[in-house]
């Protein structure tokens, strides 16, 4: 794996996980709160879903790299 590969491989796996991290914790904001829509989360805490998915995206390519260098996983041409 180049290191061009290895960083398309991060930032794929970065946005799955986050679309996968976020709906963890919303909770619905009141009814009578204005300024928001009717599915705006309260509190979405958007820095923290941010923090674990890096962490997260971190040690799922850390596997792939893994796999890669291992030959487990090829994506090269036989």
């Amino acid at each position: 794996m180049t290191w061009f590969e290895g960083i398309v491989a991060y930032v794929v796996i970065w946005w799955v996980v986050l679309f996968a991290v976020l709906p963890f914790g919303v909770q619905p904001a009141p009814k009578g709160d204005p300024g928001y829509a009717a599915g705006a989360p309260a509190n979405p805490r958007l820095a923290l879903k941010a923090a674990v998915t890096t962490v997260v995206a971190a040690l799922v390519w850390l596997g792939l790299y893994a796999a890669i260098r291992a030959d487990l996983v090829s994506f090269r041409a036989p």
